[in-house]
């Protein structure tokens, strides 16, 4: 967030006004911008923009304001506004995808992003923050792919490492991962490498081994992101529900719109039959992963519990034709059907559902076998 460094300049109808006397309302703004008074500030900006409503450097200073107000969609606007009169702005750009970035728009801050780094004075913050963005949509190889370059160029950038090695470890590249997670803990313990640990153990099943390196991830550092949605996770793999919600819950408390933690509290709450509140969940995971099948799944499944039957038919069925292998999708799907009295249907699902089952069982390891998922009766 950058203030208007060359405060004393603006513009106005496309004129430079630096040679006029400075707009007392505008100065008074401006030093309440400096002073974290950010109200007086917005109410400032507001005033002088009905006089100079093209001078876009205020608009984007009252955008700031704004953010700091936690009034995101207003300082989209602001900013969208600042474009018009400035679209090759790289800072203004920069501003209005971290408005969407914090309002948990991430979509449509890596959009923004994707624009400006090739405007961008020094790319660098831009492409960390669109790598971040990327990481939260789970498009894990375009983060990889972005940044490996850069890491070559500056090997001791430790955001960079972070960002680029959680990619990885996300991606099952563990050993690829590994070597970035080194360089942070070269320098010592942190909740960051406890976290990548985490996350890779996670990854093979190691859920003793995960909830280990995650708590104390927590530990070092509790207002790590993801730490705790990642810790919920290896709770509810152990069963301990409770603990899952408890860690789900911190994790929301820090990062209102982080994916994971919002999916899986929607299925906890879900299963308690808490439908309301699920959906408020699975509303915010759609913000930023808009599509994914394993959000509309769950709200497929809530419209099923709560007997709107046809809207969970239409539901579970957009799903199973995006994702032919969701077999949690094809069960309730075939419940559905049962429901609606078309058995024809139903049988057809509940034969995908065992014919599922089978390549699954058939994909894994000798003498670890996985548990079926179980088909309704018509």
């Amino acid at each position: 967030m950058v203030l208007m460094k060359f405060w004393w300049l603006f513009l106005a109808g496309g004129a430079m006004l630096a040679a006029q006397p400075m707009d007392r309302g505008l100065e008074a703004a401006l030093k309440a911008h400096q002073a974290g008074e950010y109200e007086l500030a917005a109410a400032g900006y507001r005033a002088f923009l009905k006089a100079n409503p093209a001078a876009f450097e205020i608009r984007s200073n009252l955008g700031a304001v704004l953010v700091r107000l936690a009034k995101y969609t207003e300082a989209i606007d602001e900013y969208k506004l600042a474009l018009q009169k400035a679209p090759a702005n790289a800072g203004i750009g920069f501003n209005l995808a971290l408005a969407y970035y914090k309002s948990g728009a991430i979509p449509e801050a890596a959009r923004e992003l994707s624009t400006v780094r090739a405007i961008a004075p020094d790319p660098l913050p831009v492409n960390l923050l669109l790598g971040d963005c990327w990481l939260q949509m789970g498009e894990f190889a375009k983060v990889s792919d972005l940044l490996a370059p850069l890491e070559l160029a500056r090997p001791d950038d430790l955001g960079l490492a972070y960002l680029l090695g959680t990619a990885l470890v996300r991606q099952g590249k563990v050993e690829e991962g590994q070597k970035q997670l080194n360089k942070i803990f070269a320098r010592g313990d942190s909740g960051e490498v406890r976290l990548l640990l985490g996350t890779a153990k996670l990854n093979a099943a190691d859920v003793p081994g995960a909830m280990e390196e995650l708590k104390k991830a927590v530990e070092l550092n509790p207002n790590l992101a993801s730490a705790n949605a990642y810790l919920g996770q290896a709770l509810l793999m152990s069963g301990d529900s409770d603990g899952a919600a408890r860690a789900f819950q911190r994790e929301l408390a820090l990062a209102p719109y982080d994916f994971n933690a919002n999916l899986s509290m929607a299925s906890l709450l879900r299963q308690d039959q808490d439908y309301e509140k699920a959906k408020l969940h699975l509303e915010r995971a759609l913000r930023v992963r808009p599509g994914d099948t394993g959000v509309r799944y769950q709200q497929g499944s809530i419209a099923l519990a709560e007997n709107k039957v046809d809207q969970a038919r239409q539901m579970l069925e957009a799903v199973v034709a995006d994702a032919p292998e969701f077999v949690e999708a094809h069960v309730s799907l075939a419940t559905v059907y049962y429901r609606l009295k078309r058995k024809a249907d139903g049988d057809r699902e509940r034969a995908l559902v065992e014919k599922l089952n089978v390549e699954i069982q058939a994909r894994q390891p000798k003498g670890d076998p996985i548990p079926a998922k179980g088909v309704p009766q018509p």
